[in-house]
């Protein structure tokens, strides 16, 4: 009896000891691709966004106490509104139209004098100061109250990149507003290209000081705006 006890135990202890395995489902192929194609749109839509937020947070949020400006930020800035605008020969233009480029805008009665000129040759100027930029830069000029001598007028519409608008005081004032104890027509302004008014530069302004605070933007904006609309 003790033997075949002793049978029964070799026996057990001979009889190999079988394992199952199962099988795991590995990802398939397309659930790999709609993954990966996520991945790259969210990583194509941060890089898209990333340069316009870090340069606008650069330029307004951060404010090293070495970097001063000439011109005074706007803040808030101020949306272009629904001027009423047509050129020199009667042709109705759209305000939205003014969006896409760095703009240097200025204001004048139409009896431009010798003070208007002058903010006429430095805003010419100071787009050629700019080099290369220039063409991220246009030119502005908001004419009140009818047109301008012929001669001042064919001479400001032969220069590059100038646009020349009659537009109503009352609305151009609702948008830009000039310092404290100046009038709006004293001030040359820069609106960015999404049509906000975020600078006022001072009345008689240095030409060179103007242009660091210009060069200062386009190279703020410079991963995001691009010449032309």
């Amino acid at each position: 009896m003790s033997g075949s006890n002793s049978f029964a135990r070799e026996s057990a202890a001979a009889e190999p000891i079988s394992l199952t395995v199962h099988n795991v489902a590995a990802p398939s192929l397309d659930d790999r691709r709609t993954r990966s194609g996520r991945l790259r749109m969210l990583l194509v839509l941060l890089v898209c966004a990333a340069p316009v937020a870090a340069s606008y947070f650069t330029y307004f949020v951060i404010r090293p106490q070495a970097r001063t400006n000439y011109g005074t930020l706007i803040e808030p800035t101020r949306a272009l509104p629904a001027l009423d605008l047509q050129t020199p020969d009667g042709h109705a233009v759209k305000a939205e139209s003014l969006k896409g480029q760095w703009l240097l805008v200025t204001v004048s009665a139409a009896d431009c004098q010798a003070d208007c000129e002058k903010r006429l040759f430095m805003q010419r100027q100071l787009r050629e100061m700019l080099g290369r930029e220039r063409d991220r830069l246009d030119k502005v000029w908001f004419v009140t109250g009818g047109l301008p001598a012929p001669s001042l007028l064919a001479a400001a519409e032969a220069t590059p990149a100038m646009h020349v608008l009659q537009a109503e005081r009352s609305q151009l004032a609702s948008w830009l507003a000039p310092a404290a104890g100046h009038a709006i027509e004293e001030h040359l302004y820069v609106v960015d290209p999404m049509g906000e008014w975020m600078m006022r530069l001072p009345a008689d302004a240095d030409p060179v000081r103007v242009k660091s605070d210009l060069e200062r933007l386009l190279r703020a904006s410079g991963g995001w705006d691009r010449p032309g609309r």
